[in-house]
């Protein structure tokens, strides 16, 4: 909690010990007995590289699957919120055929593998439906202004509709969590809300959009920006697709240099790092949530 003092105590010493020994296990079984030769110094060149044609630094491959994770996570997340606040919605509906459709969709993707459906979103969208709506890789490399477009907000041309896909295919995913954010969040509203809106003439529409949204906002705000950090990391997941993010970048770098754990250490830390910068944003949000609801 941001203001308070951290206090260490015996068991965290102990704890941190025990990590610590077991990194070094880790590391001498590495080194000395798997006679594992380290090559750290050629790490940083597949983050920043010195292009010699323009004499200019440029992202490596490493720091380019970094932008593609964060490009996937955010178009994710967006799409996610609209589907998860559409189904959030159905989901406390007062007809029953809608709260059906909700629960249907949680049970659903809940219950399927998410590698199902990265295969089948992949397969669908990428060669079958955009295809059939004139969107294909060939319209794509146009080499107009759409391509410099696509290159900054997605993928490179040939690979928005793998990007596309797998896009669609998280953000369903990711949508189930956010339904059930939005749903307890309305839910959570005491009913005298309800009532007194009600007693005031109000519709449900106008209920949910002046009285009882409003008040939800505060409450699912910190649980919907923690879903962000988990968006980042199950971004992962779409690199079986060929989509050049972070992980697909790492297993590219790994099988052509043979830095197993150069890689892996790499992108492990950048990860940690993301998630780690935005847990603690996430903590500053809540915190002036909380400041501001005590003020109220």
């Amino acid at each position: 909690m941001i203001g308070k003092k951290i206090r260490i105590t015996a068991t965290d010493l102990i704890l941190l010990t025990g990590i610590g020994a077991a990194v070094v296990w880790l590391l001498y079984h590495t080194t000395v007995q798997a006679q594992y030769r380290w090559n750290w110094p050629a790490i940083p060149q597949y983050l920043l590289r010195l292009d010699a044609e323009s004499g200019r630094w440029v992202p490596g491959l490493i720091l380019q699957g970094v932008m593609v994770t964060l490009r996937l996570s955010i178009w994710a997340t967006l799409l996610a919120m609209i589907i998860g606040t559409v189904m959030g919605l159905f989901r406390t509906s007062c007809s029953r055929y809608r709260r059906m459709i909700g629960t249907g969709y949680v049970e659903l993707i809940r219950n399927i593998p998410v590698l199902v459906w990265i295969f089948i979103f992949y397969y669908f969208i990428g060669d079958r439906l955009l295809p059939a709506i004139g969107i294909s890789r060939a319209t794509l490399m146009d080499g107009g202004p759409l391509t410099g477009i696509l290159r900054l907000l997605m993928a490179e041309p040939s690979r928005v509709p793998m990007f596309i896909s797998g896009t669609v295919a998280l953000a369903v995913y990711e949508g189930a969590y956010i339904t059930e954010i939005i749903r307890a969040g309305i839910q959570s509203i005491n009913k005298g809300q309800w009532e007194a809106s009600s007693g005031l003439g109000f519709s449900r529409a106008q209920q949910l959009r002046h009285i009882i949204f409003p008040q939800a906002l505060r409450r699912i705000m910190p649980p919907l920006a923690g879903q962000f950090i988990s968006t980042i990391k199950d971004s992962a997941i779409v690199s079986v697709i060929s989509i050049q993010e972070l992980t697909f970048q790492g297993m590219e770098l790994m099988a052509a240099t043979f830095l197993t754990f150069e890689v892996w250490i790499t992108i492990l830390a950048i990860y940690f790092v993301l998630c780690l910068i935005c847990s603690l944003l996430v903590e500053r949000f809540e915190w002036h949530l909380k400041k501001e609801t005590r003020a109220v």
